[in-house]
């Protein structure tokens, strides 16, 4: 009995260090502190449902790529592109790693983009993406990573959430938990056909 209550004080104590971390991370005190090239608008403020995203154009973003070179979503323009927010800690997240480099490799020279965004420590990480072997593109950041994707629906920083953009720029899909292989390639192939 001493033993279960010590266990859960204990967990208790981990879930609010985590809650008040999460929440500087996007608090209003913290949206004020970020720097110029991070813009606070009313979709971090406020995030957007996933669902009212559907048919708007993407928001703008520009995040570090493994060499620290800033990709902005214009890198993008013209292609199909799937976003993909993960972290190291995230089990559903580094179990459809494998899935999505494969996806890749198969749409490569269809004008389709998988972009991991990590909202992780960027140095753990960089590594932890090397060490997988990812082969598509991974961009890093902490609290500017999770404001990208507050703008892009992802109200409580769940993962994995991914968003699927088509080639003009509009959002068509958003997906909060684990992607299913055959729904997502058959989705990346109808929107890699239109042109």
């Amino acid at each position: 009995m001493r033993k279960s209550i010590i266990i859960l004080s204990a967990v208790a104590v981990m879930a609010a260090t985590g809650g008040y971390f999460v929440a500087t991370l996007v608090s209003p005190a913290a949206l004020r502190a970020t720097p110029p090239a991070v813009q606070t608008d009313a979709a971090v403020l406020t995030p957007p449902a996933p669902e009212n995203l559907i048919g708007e154009r993407r928001p703008d973003f520009a995040l570090a790529d493994a060499n620290g070179r800033m990709v902005s979503s214009d890198s993008f323009d013209g292609d199909v592109l799937l976003l993909n927010f993960w972290a190291t800690w995230c089990t559903p997240c580094v179990e459809e790693m494998p899935m999505l480099s494969r996806m890749q490799q198969q749409f490569a020279g269809q004008g389709v983009n998988i972009v991991g965004i990590a909202l992780d420590d960027p140095e753990r990480a960089r590594q932890f993406a090397a060490g997988l072997g990812v082969e598509y593109t991974v961009l890093f950041g902490l609290a500017d990573a999770m404001l990208v994707g507050r703008r892009y629906g992802n109200r409580a920083g769940m993962l994995p959430y991914s968003v699927l953009v088509d080639r003009a720029g509009t959002i068509r899909w958003t997906r909060l938990g684990i992607l299913d292989r055959i729904g997502l390639e058959t989705r990346l192939a109808e929107l890699a056909l239109q042109r």
